[in-house]
């Protein structure tokens, strides 16, 4: 380098001080931090279904109980009107229906297993109603919101015709969603703002004595949160429900920049899981500040759902840590944590979600709300 310009040893300094930073990944750093910086809008893990099945009080009532299920909201779709009210809908002269939209996630429950609820919930024979309630806004249908959603509705449809488990024919219409219209604050939740109401309705509606004749006591088909299978979703859902950096980090093996990242000083209590699959793989408890500018953590919360590998790549060896249902790139672990481990995992907070505390219950992970409770 005796030839060179100052200049020019300058931009070759620069040059491998940054190949360094890039091979050592999540190795220790003694860079500056800087903060968490918004690395974008969030991309949405969230996915919708738009389902008509009778009264929407009912309905709502059915899928939130469901692990995976984020949110229901009750409504009216299918008509021309805009904005109708409850009192025009009901008189059947708009053409809607009354629909629920249900908002959930896929890698906890799948669109397949949404219509499986669906179906065990209404009658899919009566094209004028439901029960109790007459009349064409009372009907049963499916809107679907694309082409693959189309394909699993009539795939889900023609195998409930063919399972015999109706003597007549299963009408329930498969549409193109076309717009769906909140219904008034009254009607959401109004088997929980209600329930004396509700269940006086709902029982004398004779949905549930019709649904014990047809099903038994098999209309609960998902399993618990306990029970609940993680899974890896197919390529076209993972381009849709992720961002381009935790595709790059998951799928790629790449590594987030530190100390901007989502998760890298957060210290609120809760768990984090697999941002792919669903599955948990950490927990507040066992994480610390390493100074490296990741989420890093002494122990996993599931050791099950974790899977170490030989990594050789970038000329040293490292041992890669992966999900195991979801198959996702997390990170590495390195023999220099603390006590009583001596381990630390230092992970990429693009491959991770975090549920904070007071939110395990309601997305389908309560069973670890008892370690928040002890010692207190």
């Amino acid at each position: 380098m005796e030839s060179l310009g100052k200049g020019e040893k300058l931009k070759i300094l620069v040059l491998f001080a940054a190949l360094a930073l890039f091979i050592s990944g999540c190795q220790k750093s003694d860079l500056a931090r800087e903060g968490k910086k918004d690395m974008g809008e969030e991309k949405s893990t969230t996915y919708k279904a738009t389902l008509a099945g009778g009264c929407f009080w009912c309905v709502e009532a059915d899928f939130e109980k469901h692990p995976g299920v984020l949110n229901v909201v009750s409504g009216y779709t299918g008509g021309e009107k805009e904005n109708p009210s409850y009192e025009e809908v009901s008189s059947g002269r708009t053409g809607h229906v009354e629909a629920v939209q249900v908002f959930y996630d896929p890698s906890k429950i799948t669109y397949e297993e949404l219509l499986d609820i669906f179906w065990r919930h209404i009658d899919p024979t009566d094209f004028q109603g439901q029960f109790v309630d007459r009349g064409a806004q009372y009907r049963s249908a499916i809107f679907y919101h694309d082409e693959e959603q189309k394909r699993i509705a009539e795939k889900s449809k023609e195998a409930l015709n063919r399972s015999g488990k109706f003597n007549k024919p299963v009408v329930t219409e498969i549409l193109k969603f076309p717009r769906f219209y909140d219904a008034e604050d009254y009607h959401q939740d109004y088997y929980k703002k209600n329930p004396v109401r509700y269940q006086y309705y709902r029982h004398g509606s004779g949905r549930d004595q019709f649904l014990k004749k047809v099903w038994g006591s098999t209309t609960e088909t998902t399993k618990s949160a306990s029970e609940t299978t993680y899974k890896k979703p197919d390529e076209a859902a993972l381009r849709k429900k992720l961002t381009p950096l935790q595709y790059e980090v998951t799928q790629e093996e790449g590594t987030e920049p530190p100390f901007r990242n989502d998760y890298w000083d957060n210290k609120k209590e809760g768990v984090y899981v697999d941002i792919v699959s669903g599955e948990p793989l950490f927990s507040s408890k066992d994480k610390y500040d390493s100074g490296t500018g990741w989420p890093s953590f002494i122990r996993p919360l599931e050791p099950d759902n974790i899977v170490e590998k030989v990594d050789r790549k970038l000329f040293t060896s490292r041992t890669e840590v992966r999900s195991k249902n979801g198959e996702s790139h997390l990170g590495h672990v390195f023999p220099d944590g603390p006590k009583p481990t001596g381990l630390r995992y230092c992970l990429n907070s693009a491959a991770l979600r975090f549920i904070p505390k007071e939110d395990l219950e309601k997305e389908g992970y309560g069973k670890y709300l008892k370690l928040f409770e002890e010692n207190k």
